[in-house]
């Protein structure tokens, strides 16, 4: 029988630590169905930080906890930097949202691939050239990706997806709703989950709907 799942919605950020914790579940579940990639939006624009050691020591206790919990690599070495760098979500969700137009079907593995750069190589995916770089692994023109970032049509199409995820009251990441076939969407996590724990959830959903 057929699942009523007909797809998942992903909504999260590729800078933030329980959705890379969530990488390696996600990922499973794109086994058994399409995922759509809505970002969040974690600390975008007037919402940034700079690092500082009060927020640097918030960031590092979170990596700990989601290393331990989910064994997903961090090099913390990143949380030393004190010149002024911001934490600044936006960048990383507008090449996310740009990359989508894309490829809309490799979307996800864009946004893993962002995460892994930023958590555990410790690259700074709020500078438009490391993303574009990133891009050219799916064969994505960097020059060509990079320049279409850097505009006021990809910001606002980062923050429709903020809106979006808003509308829908989702403000923690990440959160996965499957979309039914009538249109409707149903809770399937709310924060970090294990794919298994998923697939019960959709196995119910189904049965739900089945009978």
């Amino acid at each position: 029988m057929a699942s009523a799942v007909t797809k998942l919605v992903y909504v999260g950020d590729p800078m933030c630590s329980w959705c890379w914790g969530f990488a390696p579940e996600i990922e499973a579940l794109a086994e058994d169905h399409p995922v759509e990639v809505v970002v969040g939006g974690l600390r975008p624009g007037p919402m940034a930080q700079e690092l500082d050691d009060r927020l640097a020591g918030s960031l590092r206790h979170h990596w700990v906890e989601v290393a331990e919990r989910t064994g997903q690599p961090f090099d913390p070495s990143f949380l030393d930097r004190r010149d002024g760098w911001v934490y600044d979500t936006e960048p990383a969700a507008i090449a996310v949202t740009t990359f989508r137009l894309l490829h809309p079907d490799l979307s996800l593995d864009y946004f893993t691939v962002v995460q892994r750069a930023f958590y555990a190589a410790g690259r700074d995916v709020t500078e438009f050239p490391v993303l574009a770089d990133l891009a050219s692994d799916f064969e994505v023109d960097p020059t060509t990706f990079g320049a279409s970032l850097d505009t006021e049509e990809a910001k606002q199409r980062a923050w429709d997806d903020f809106a979006r995820a808003r509308n829908w009251g989702i403000s923690g990441f990440p959160t996965l709703v499957g979309e039914l076939g009538d249109g409707r969407l149903a809770l399937l996590a709310r924060g970090w989950a294990e794919a298994e724990s998923v697939r019960a959830r959709i196995a119910s959903l189904d049965e739900a709907l089945a009978g």
